[in-house]
């Protein structure tokens, strides 16, 4: 992980708190001792986020399951009917 910074002094340094980012390096930026933000480079923040993939396609596998797995996953138990007195 980057540095951590106090927020006073990320904003006197913006400028090295950017830089180590592009870095490849987070930099965590607390606020009365708790960390508030991080600081990514772009590529970084476009892949943890998915880019503009909706979240269904980013949750959905790369290619269908196999129908063993599907049914294994999401079959339903095959269960027989109850009678009910009414």
């Amino acid at each position: 992980m980057g540095r951590v910074w106090q927020l006073q002094e990320a904003k006197a340094r913006f400028s090295e708190v950017v830089e180590r980012a592009l870095k490849g390096e987070p930099q965590t930026v607390t606020r009365r001792g708790r960390p508030a933000v991080v600081v990514l480079d772009w590529e970084t923040y476009t892949r943890l986020r998915g880019g503009d993939t909706p979240l269904l396609e980013a949750l959905r596998p790369p290619e269908p399951l196999p129908e063993e797995e599907a049914e294994a996953l999401f079959g339903r138990e095959a269960s027989g009917y109850r009678e009910v007195e009414l």
